[in-house]
């Protein structure tokens, strides 16, 4: 059953579609985007930001609530917050999960919200890895121990080298233990097309599980695991095959990474003791070979201590762009991203092929319609607020003719 009814749904004509199509035959950031046999109605999207508000990893009433708010207004798509293929691989105990059946039918819901209005449900499935059992960040950044449902004991990394002093001490995962978490990741792919999700993304950013694989500053292993490039990079690898065997062939597949963790002051700077662009540059032509369909261009959250670049807008857009162009593979800019023209600039100068906008629509829902405005083209509106806009538009234009009727009048000739 749809959490909205036909009666309120507005996949029809979605928000953040053009008025006419025509007129949006120049702006890219208001034209269709399709991949495999999905198609967003535009070029932007919600990335996955976490709401810690689940329960035992279970969406509820308040993740209807919050992502049906978002799709109303217009993203071509919606990645949905990061969740735990374990219940030890959420970042904190009130993070979501894919770990277990019962948690299909709550994104269920959350899927059917999305798509009632228009907009491509998708989410991203991942392992916190040894930044888990954290405290949500509005509470603190503090260990969560077993008393508040924590689980400090049984945090793992590929090394038992611990993200910050503050943060647990990692076990050091076993070969069957990364034999178990690579089918973990498959199995919640599998719950997640059983819950209508149509976009799929694999977490390998930020530090957590798989990027602290891929880093020497994090993978001090002497195995298979670790060590040369092509060892550190086995743990992403063997998790995107078993994924990719799993996922349906017809949707679209993703893996989220950091380009750099910012060792190297230089941005674009090679980093041969950690990680940077030019091994992501690397490994995202072994991910095309195994089918992945874009990569999701962050960054940082790898090692403390760094320096981020500060006021600095789409500063990350320049790794989608090399990304792009030296793996060519599609990619998806993120960071910074705050006004319409940005984004429509990215895609016109070619640096990227989706945009996903993530702490401006958390603060501006409505992003989608604003950005149109600044481009001055005249999207839809959700059918429920429409007849505001026309009234404003029909008041809009009765005053700009009364001004204009007023302004062609003569002036009165001073006595």
């Amino acid at each position: 059953m749809l959490a909205v009814p036909i009666v309120a749904s507005n996949a029809h004509k979605p928000a953040g579609t053009p008025v006419d199509p025509k007129a949006a035959k120049d702006i890219k950031l208001f034209q269709p985007f399709t991949q495999k046999s999905i198609t967003m109605h535009n070029h932007i999207g919600v990335p996955p930001m976490c709401m810690y508000a689940a329960e035992d990893g279970h969406f509820n009433d308040f993740h209807v609530m919050h992502y049906g708010s978002l799709a109303i207004k217009g993203p071509g798509l919606i990645i949905i917050e990061a969740s735990g293929v374990v219940p030890e691989g959420r970042i904190t105990p009130q993070c979501a999960g894919l770990w277990k059946d019962s948690q299909i039918e709550g994104l269920k819901r959350v899927v059917d919200a999305i798509k009632s209005q228009g907009t491509v449900p998708g989410i991203q499935i991942g392992h916190a890895g040894r930044k888990a059992s954290m405290s949500p960040p509005f509470k603190g950044d503090y260990i969560e121990e077993e008393s508040n449902n924590g689980w400090p004991e049984n945090v793992v990394g590929p090394s038992d080298i611990p993200f910050a002093e503050h943060y647990p001490q990692p076990n050091v995962m076993t070969k069957d233990d990364i034999k178990r978490a690579v089918q973990a990741f498959a199995d919640a792919a599998v719950r997640a097309d059983k819950a209508g999700v149509e976009v799929l993304e694999i977490h390998g950013a930020h530090g957590y599980l798989i990027s602290t694989f891929l880093s020497s500053s994090s993978n001090n292993r002497t195995d298979e695991y670790g060590g040369s490039f092509e060892n550190r990079s086995r743990f992403a690898l063997e998790v995107v095959a078993a994924v990719r065997a799993v996922w349906p062939q017809s949707k679209p597949f993703w893996v989220r990474l950091s380009c750099t963790e910012y060792s190297n002051p230089d941005l674009m700077g090679e980093n041969a003791n950690g990680w940077d662009i030019y091994q992501t540059i690397r490994l995202a032509k072994e991910l095309k070979k195994l089918g992945v369909d874009a990569i999701d261009c962050s960054s940082g959250g790898i090692i403390q201590g760094v320096q981020y670049p500060k006021g600095i807008p789409m500063y990350q857009v320049q790794f989608a762009d090399a990304i792009k162009k030296e793996a060519e593979i599609a990619t998806a800019a993120v960071g910074l991203i705050n006004e319409g023209e940005d984004a429509e600039s990215i895609l016109q100068d070619g640096k990227a092929d989706f945009v996903l906008v993530g702490r401006e629509f958390l603060r501006d829902s409505a992003f989608v319609l604003v950005a149109a405005q600044s481009l001055n083209l005249e999207i839809n509106w959700p059918q429920q607020y429409s007849w505001a806009v026309k009234k404003a538009r029909r008041q809009n234009t009765s005053k700009t003719s009364t001004e204009n009727k007023t302004n062609s009048e003569p002036m009165a000739t001073l006595p």
